[in-house]
């Protein structure tokens, strides 16, 4: 009897496991948008944006080796799920993680999986809970070539900062404390949001979200009055 009453406590416990897992586990049929997105030595990056007339994926040199894809998060992760190192949104399970020649891996990496075609993806940092300031969190002092405003429409190209206002800009731009995105939010008006598109010299390029009222950016940052003077003297000159 005592054989008999361990193996049906043993039944008991895997049937209240299975149905914790059905409970919380099963994830259909819930429809998700997914964003291309990976988690890797605790920074979480994103896939980065090319021009929408440039059809062809930036190319880059890969470094080292700094990881793969261990889980594959759309079409099996539950609401809820926290995104954990080595996840990633949708590379395939065993996509190699490589950081990228002369660019810190905190600011951008690239993904390769050798068994499929033009598998090789540039994914720049969203969200690093280490950084500080902007500049911690996009360490890009004499990386960038250029920034741009961009349509918010279709994301073309609408102007581009001039020489002076780009060096001008990064110098206020970078030490910047961040604060934490949702204590934010409440200054977003999407009838003031602009792009602007910070591009390196290697061809890798990331987004701004800006309000121009409340000077919010998405990441996390509040400009100040020079930056805000900055950004709507460009605004102003598009034609």
């Amino acid at each position: 009897m005592k054989h008999v009453a361990t193996i049906l406590l043993l039944i008991t416990i895997l049937s209240l496991l299975s149905s914790c897992r059905s409970t919380f586990g099963d994830c259909s049929p819930v429809e998700a948008k997914w964003a291309d997105t990976l988690m890797i030595n605790d920074n979480h990056y994103q896939h980065d944006f090319p021009d929408p007339d440039d059809k062809k994926e930036i190319q880059v040199e890969k470094g080292k080796l700094l990881g793969e894809v261990k889980y594959k998060m759309a079409d099996d992760a539950c609401e809820g799920y926290q995104m954990k190192n080595n996840d990633a949104t949708l590379l395939d399970e065993g996509t190699k993680i490589y950081a990228i020649k002369d660019i810190p891996p905190s600011l951008a990496v690239v993904a390769y999986n050798k068994n499929v075609l033009s598998a090789s993806r540039v994914f720049v940092v969203d969200k690093n809970e280490k950084a500080k300031t902007i500049e911690e969190l996009y360490p890009i002092q004499g990386l960038v070539k250029g920034i741009h405003i961009e349509s918010t429409l279709d994301g073309r190209r609408i102007h581009t900062f001039s020489p002076s206002s780009t060096e001008a800009f990064l110098k206020e731009w970078l030490p910047i404390k961040l604060q934490h995105p949702e204590k934010l939010n409440d200054a977003w008006d999407e009838n003031k949001m602009i792009f602007l598109e910070l591009e390196l010299v290697n061809g890798i390029t990331f987004r701004q979200t800006y309000n121009l009222d409340s000077k919010v950016f998405h990441s996390g940052a509040v400009g100040n009055a020079a930056i805000a003077d900055m950004i709507k003297k460009e605004y102003a000159s598009i034609d």
